[in-house]
């Protein structure tokens, strides 16, 4: 039983702050004006994450299993549900279309990078970076 527990088990915002990840909490729209001038110095990396959606749960799970390079880039987290006015700006700001999950790397101000569901991978993050 344990074992569905750890891969169907809900993770809301308690959940991925004890994850090894050290996420920065996505919630004001004038944050994203702060990853646009983080991301001229360091790449930034946003996971949009539903809460509500079983597949967006295991790839948050698999991917902070995989994450190790948050020398390398600095990763946000948006629950999109919360915060979907911030969603719909990311895809404007950054001309992505909207997914969930989804996971958007940001280097110089700009997507260069983005993938969503069973393509959120890790290491394809790493290389890219």
């Amino acid at each position: 039983m344990s074992f569905f527990k750890n891969i169907f088990n809900s993770s809301d915002n308690k959940d991925f702050k004890e994850k090894k990840i050290n996420w920065n909490e996505l919630t004001d729209l004038v944050q994203l004006d702060e990853i646009i001038a983080i991301s001229n110095e360091k790449p930034v990396a946003i996971f949009k994450h539903s809460a509500r959606c079983s597949i967006s749960r295991m790839a948050l799970k698999q991917f902070e299993n995989e994450f190790n390079s948050s020398d390398k880039v600095t990763p946000y987290f948006l629950d999109l549900i919360t915060h979907r006015d911030i969603s719909n700006e990311i895809a404007n700001r950054f001309g992505v279309t909207h997914q969930s999950p989804q996971l958007i790397l940001i280097k110089d101000g700009k997507a260069i990078y983005n993938v969503s569901h069973s393509d959120i991978d890790a290491e394809s993050l790493k290389a890219k970076v």
